[in-house]
């Protein structure tokens, strides 16, 4: 049970109580152990590269890759850039193939970014379509087979909607995909790229179509922080009528000074359907 599950605008917690001093108390089970994990990372120099594997909860619909209660792998590696955790993903599968009756092998490990991916894809450059009424445009012209709402949307609702529906079906073609630099309004708690702040340094794998995992380049900005937590509060409250309690203790961590370092979430049952082509990964 944790105080704040998180501050992700579309990523839903159980909330629960406890009765303390005759009164019920709310909190949550955590959608994952980022913040915990990142209050460690920073309390002592003797912690470097610290891992977890455990479970987290997050009330969504259940579907072939996803439940309610999953198992997450999350590790973190202190004064690292993003691309030793690109590394460390291709030499954890690696590994598992090598010493594993793995059912599909990889061969080839494909790194694209997000710009080129969607420019060989779909032919325009998503770049220059970072306005949200550009992108809706842009979609509402050139992919009809896009279901828009009625409703304003948000930039990255237009994007998803686009990706999940032109780009993320043409993924099974892929064993291996690494996808990289995103568009900056999905930066979440990752840093912008100086040299072209349009993107930030964030990547997730794809094996076989199936998203794996999702890694940022921490932000250790609190000001920066603090801009896209209220950012993304207001967006939870408009579009789904509640709030979250502010994450004061993981603030407070950024606010004394959290190192740089790089960080990952890799859901476990998800890389057993791929790999092993285990159809009930979840063992219900």
């Amino acid at each position: 049970m944790v105080e704040n599950p998180g501050m992700e605008t579309h990523i839903h917690p159980f909330q629960l109580y406890q009765a303390r001093d005759k009164k019920l108390t709310p909190f949550y089970l955590h959608s994952s152990p980022e913040f915990h994990m990142k209050n460690l990372l920073a309390s002592s120099e003797e912690f470097q590269n610290i891992f977890t594997i455990n479970y987290c909860f997050r009330d969504e619909p259940t579907s072939p890759i996803h439940r309610p209660q999953f198992l997450m792998l999350e590790w973190y590696r202190k004064n690292a850039f993003y691309t030793e955790i690109m590394d460390d993903v291709e030499g954890l599968i690696k590994y598992i193939q090598k010493n594993l009756d793995t059912k599909n092998k990889i061969e080839k490990f494909q790194r694209v970014t997000i710009q080129d991916l969607i420019q060989e894809k779909s032919g325009f450059d998503i770049l220059n379509f970072l306005d949200k009424k550009d992108l809706k445009e842009k979609i509402q012209k050139d992919f009809k087979e896009v279901p828009l709402p009625d409703a304003e949307c948000a930039w990255d609702d237009y994007y998803f909607l686009f990706f999940l529906n032109i780009i993320e079906p043409l993924l099974i073609n892929y064993p291996y995909l690494l996808l990289y630099e995103f568009p900056a309004p999905l930066s979440a708690l990752s840093t912008l790229k100086p040299e072209n702040p349009k993107v930030c340094e964030r990547f997730e794998v794809y094996l076989k179509g199936i998203e794996l995992c999702n890694c940022f380049n921490e932000l250790t900005d609190f000001e920066e922080q603090k801009k896209r937590f209220e950012f993304q509060a207001n967006e939870k409250k408009e579009l789904y009528g509640y709030e979250l309690p502010w994450p004061e203790e993981f603030m407070q961590t950024l606010k004394t000074g959290y190192p740089r370092s790089s960080g990952i979430a890799l859901g476990i049952e998800r890389l057993l359907y791929s790999m092993f082509d285990i159809q009930n990964p979840f063992f219900k």
